[in-house]
C-alpha cells in the first residue's frame, strides 16, 4: 500500500522500540491508539507487509492484531532505521529488580511452630472420650443398618398389583 515515508518510519520506530505492536481491526479508524499521527489502516498494512516477509509473527484475537518482532525483523529494522547493534527492543531488555523486594528466607520467621500434640488435641472428641472425631463417620460405622422402602421402582409396581 502506498503511504508516506514518515508514517512508515514512525511505525517501524515504534515497533523497534517496543518489540511488539497491537492494533484493533478497524480499517476506518482515524488514527492508531499509540501512534496518533498515523492512520490505523497504515499500521495494519505496514505490519502485514512485514509479516509476509517473515519479520514479525502475528496473532489475532478478539478483533485485535498482535505483532511480535522476530530476530530477522530486528536486523531488518536496524538496517532500515540505521541503528547501532547496541540498541535493542524493550522485549529483549532484562528487567532490573530492586534489591529491597527480595523475600526473606523461611527460617527467620518469629512465629512459634505448632507441635503435633496441638493437632491431636483438636481431633479428640469433647469430654475426654477416647477415639477421634472422624472414627464414627462413613460406611459401616454404625452397628445396625436399617433399610426403608419408599424409593425406587418397586413401590410403583406394588401399588399397581394391589389395584388389579
Amino acid at each position: 500500500m502506498l503511504m508516506p515515508k514518515k508514517n512508515r518510519v514512525a511505525i517501524y520506530e515504534y515497533l523497534f522500540k517496543e518489540g511488539v505492536l497491537v492494533a484493533k481491526k478497524d480499517f476506518h479508524a482515524a488514527h492508531h491508539k499509540d501512534l496518533t499521527t498515523v492512520p490505523n489502516l497504515h499500521v495494519i498494512k505496514a505490519l502485514q507487509s512485514l509479516k509476509s516477509r517473515g519479520y514479525v509473527k502475528e496473532q489475532f484475537a478478539w478483533r485485535h492484531f498482535y505483532w511480535y518482532l522476530t530476530n530477522e525483523g530486528i536486523q531488518y529494522l536496524r538496517d532500515f532505521l540505521h541503528l547501532p547493534p547496541e540498541i535493542v527492543p524493550a522485549t529483549l531488555k532484562r528487567q532490573q529488580r530492586p534489591e529491597t523486594a527480595r523475600p526473606k528466607p523461611r527460617g527467620t520467621s518469629d512465629a512459634p511452630t505448632k507441635s503435633a500434640s496441638d493437632r491431636d488435641a483438636y481431633r479428640r472428641t469433647p469430654g475426654g472420650v477416647a477415639g477421634d472425631k472422624k472414627g464414627d463417620v462413613g460406611m459401616g460405622a454404625a452397628s445396625t443398618l436399617e433399610f426403608r422402602g419408599g424409593f425406587g421402582r418397586e413401590i410403583g409396581r406394588a401399588s399397581c398389583r394391589e389395584r388389579v
